[in-house]
């Protein structure tokens, strides 16, 4: 049976974006139900300051906690080294570095050009960190809201600089302009320059093409994919910028078409419960939940 693996990103890219602030223990509470529903990564936070993002304010207590969840693998973003070393110091098992290959989202977003970033990544990469992966996502690959259209061969450059110091590379649609003909041809580029180390996709449903845009970097052969219960999400330094894949929605299209997620779709429904109480203004999304489950449904073996 064929698989995939999904990591969860709510608690970081799904709650940087939102207008009401999560508590601590609503995030512990959400981040271990997530896990009890089968999720085997999640991104837990970020490290970048609080008064940029002050949802990500707590994130080394955050990190510190889902480390205490057996076999969960906890995943944080740094925008710089000194974020990634203090993702190091919290015990984060996978650091995202996003390296826009956008010139003007890259400057908004970590005051880098993209060639500054790629630096500031290769330096985390020689500062010592055992046992700890390094993925290197290459944002806004697909166009930006700032910039347009982003050259495909600038994709390519920024994925195959990072491919030599990092464990594996993503590519994110941040701002949801993707088209599923665009992500086939972008990852097969991509997959020719850098081979195994393309590993990652991550869609945003802003045009509702989220879904679209998975199963065709599926038959691509993508098996690692980002996504966000509920449909949260979106970079606060990229205008328009909103919603993630939703989760609930990935995992009945890959377990309806006997695609294995290993997560069971009635405990991630508890899972969402618990984030619509701990933040009940912010808007959630996703058909499955509120349609239910088919009759007869069963999921992948």
């Amino acid at each position: 049976m064929s698989q995939v693996h999904i990591c969860e990103v709510g608690p970081r890219d799904g709650l940087q974006n939102a207008k009401h602030l999560m508590s601590t223990a609503a995030k512990k509470a959400w981040i271990r139900a997530l896990a009890d529903a089968g999720l085997k990564e999640i991104e837990v936070g970020s490290f970048v300051p609080p008064k940029l993002i002050p949802a990500m304010a707590d994130t080394a207590e955050v990190v510190a906690f889902a480390r205490t969840i057996p076999g969960l693998k906890v995943v944080a973003l740094a925008p710089n080294l000194k974020g990634f070393q203090r993702a190091l110091e919290a015990g984060a098992h996978k650091v995202t570095f996003p390296v826009s290959a956008s010139r003007q989202h890259s400057e908004s977003n970590v005051r880098m050009t993209p060639e500054q970033m790629v630096e500031e990544v290769r330096k985390c990469a020689q500062f010592p960190h055992p046992g700890v992966e390094l993925e290197g996502a290459v944002s806004t690959a697909f166009g930006c809201t700032m910039q347009g259209a982003v050259p495909e061969d600038d994709v390519v450059r920024i994925a195959t600089a990072l491919a030599q110091f990092c464990d594996g590379v993503a590519l994110a649609d941040t701002v949801g302009y993707a088209n599923p003909a665009q992500v086939r041809r972008l990852f097969s580029k991509v997959r020719k320059a850098i081979g195994a180390k393309l590993e990652g996709a991550h869609f945003h449903d802003t045009r509702g093409l989220g879904l679209a845009n998975a199963l065709a970097a599926y038959e691509e052969g993508v098996r690692a994919f980002d996504s966000s219960m509920g449909g949260l999400g979106g970079c606060p330094f990229a205008p328009g910028a909103s919603g993630n894949v939703i989760t609930e929605d990935l995992v009945f299209m890959f377990e309806a078409m006997g695609i294995g997620t290993g997560i069971d779709l009635e405990k991630l429904f508890a899972a969402r419960k618990i984030l619509v109480e701990a933040i009940p203004e912010e808007p959630v999304y996703g058909h499955t939940p509120l349609a239910g489950l088919p009759k007869g449904f069963r999921a992948a073996a």
